[in-house]
């Protein structure tokens, strides 16, 4: 039996997680297996400021993407939506604000047989 459902980025990278960058900031990162994985994430049609502000309510004009081919690595960055340590503040190291980005699906990419 052939399990044909959709990869998700956290299925396809060989890391995708975040971090704080600085109190006031967020970085996430998607290290990828190879550079055919790279180019996947690295489309911009796919992972963009306007996609990451969607998934994050974020004004687009806030995200910032990196993109490393040498590494194999897609960063992003945008403000934190409270300060680090704040009152307010959920995850005060920012580590489980990659799992939003990590559970998309990228175009023509299925697990096969």
């Amino acid at each position: 039996m052939t399990d044909d459902r959709e990869l998700t980025l956290g299925e396809l990278a060989l890391e995708v997680r975040s971090k704080n960058a600085g109190p006031f900031w967020i970085t996430m990162e998607l290290f990828m297996r190879s550079a055919e994985d790279y180019a996947i994430v690295a489309d911009e049609e796919f992972v963009n400021e306007e996609v990451v502000a969607r998934l994050y309510a974020l004004d687009p004009a806030a995200v910032l993407i990196f993109r490393i081919p040498a590494l194999n690595v897609v960063k992003i960055s945008f403000p934190r939506p409270v300060a680090q340590g704040s009152l307010r503040d959920r995850d005060i190291h920012a580590g489980q604000h990659h799992v939003p980005l990590a559970a998309l699906v990228p175009p023509r990419v299925s697990r096969g047989s």
